[in-house]
């Protein structure tokens, strides 16, 4: 994807961490959220074990963490919309694009630097 086809924005909220053992996906959604209704323009990108909060079907984690899927699902009510994923995190984890409940582009290492670079304000959770 080049430069031209992808969209600045204000806020890119990186989420790192998968959807069950800590508080970080949920914080970074949150954050992204809030950022929304403060009338940033927000994107996401899911990368490493973040990705793994895009599939479809989860249930709650076993320390009785809800899943993210209603949160991922209220983000179009927030118009937030700019979605990403880190390709070579859903290769490493066997993800194909149907697997998503969402539907983001999927991104190469060097168009990762390059949408971090175009954003004024990173958050990393």
């Amino acid at each position: 994807m080049s430069n031209a086809e992808m969209p600045d924005g204000d806020l890119l909220v990186i989420l790192r961490h998968g959807p069950h053992g800590t508080s970080w996906l949920r914080e970074g959604l949150d954050a992204a959220l809030v950022g929304a209704a403060f009338g940033r323009r927000v994107a996401l990108l899911f990368m490493g074990e973040g990705v793994l909060a895009l599939l479809d079907g989860q249930g709650a984690g076993v320390l009785g963490q809800k899943g993210t899927s209603p949160t991922l699902e209220m983000l179009e009510m927030y118009d937030i919309e700019t979605l990403y994923v880190e390709g070579p995190a859903m290769a490493r984890y066997g993800i194909a694009q149907q697997d998503l409940l969402l539907a983001p582009v999927a991104l190469e290492d060097t168009a990762i630097a390059e949408l971090v670079e175009r954003h004024a304000l990173i958050l990393t959770f």
